[in-house]
């Protein structure tokens, strides 16, 4: 498999991975990206919060900057994936295209925050984006009830989310729902944060891992 066309990965089994993660806002792929790069030997590949243009003035104004922020994530990731198939590394990623198309900008559109001239705008560059991607060989999906996710936000103390609304998540929460459900791109490992801390349990963070190397295996036997 290849992001594009026949670009050549290997791993450790033999074979290039690609692996996603996602996840709400606060739900830990940031920390859990770190961990299985190293675990693994992967390429780290994340989000670009802190050089953002964007991210301030959305969270003040989301109306005014929604399909900006949007456009800027669609482009930057595209572009981080391009440079992985000219560099051909194994990756870990954090947070997926997908996302953006099936829940961010969805609800954004859905709460009166994005105009449909510009919602329409968005789908249909990612539509043509995406026909030349490969998608994820692995997505780990990272599931968090709304307490939790708010507890994690205030944790990390990020001065732009403070102003980040309850419903907003509430909504994207429900979103991620419905799509993991229905998510067909390849194979998934959901990761119940309620059930599992790989932050605080090295015995749950070794299922976290024996959970993956399972997903792995059968990818190539």
């Amino acid at each position: 498999m290849s992001i594009l066309l026949d670009a050549k990965r290997i791993d450790e089994f033999g074979h290039i991975m690609h692996i996603a993660i996602a996840g709400n806002i606060g739900s830990g792929k940031t920390t859990l990206t770190k961990i299985l790069a190293r675990h693994y030997g992967y390429r780290p590949v994340f989000e670009s919060t802190e050089t953002n243009p964007y991210i301030n003035s959305f969270y003040e104004d989301m109306r005014r900057w929604s399909f900006n922020i949007q456009i800027y994530y669609l482009h930057t990731r595209t572009r981080q994936l391009l440079d992985f198939q000219k560099e051909t590394p194994n990756i870990i990623q954090d947070r997926t295209l997908y996302e953006d198309a099936y829940i961010f900008t969805p609800n954004l559109h859905a709460m009166g925050l994005m105009n449909t001239r510009d919602f329409d705008n968005y789908q249909e560059t990612f539509e043509l984006v995406s026909s030349f991607l490969q998608p994820p060989d692995l997505l780990i999906y990272l599931r968090a009830d709304v307490p939790t996710l708010i507890r994690h936000i205030q944790a990390r103390g990020r001065e732009y989310e403070n102003s980040i609304r309850l419903d907003y998540l509430t909504g994207l929460n429900k979103r991620y729902e419905d799509w993991i459900s229905k998510y067909h791109k390849g194979k998934t490992i959901i990761v119940d944060l309620g059930k599992l801390d790989f932050v605080a349990s090295d015995e749950d963070l070794g299922s976290v891992y024996n959970m993956i190397d399972a997903e792995i295996n059968s990818l190539f036997n």
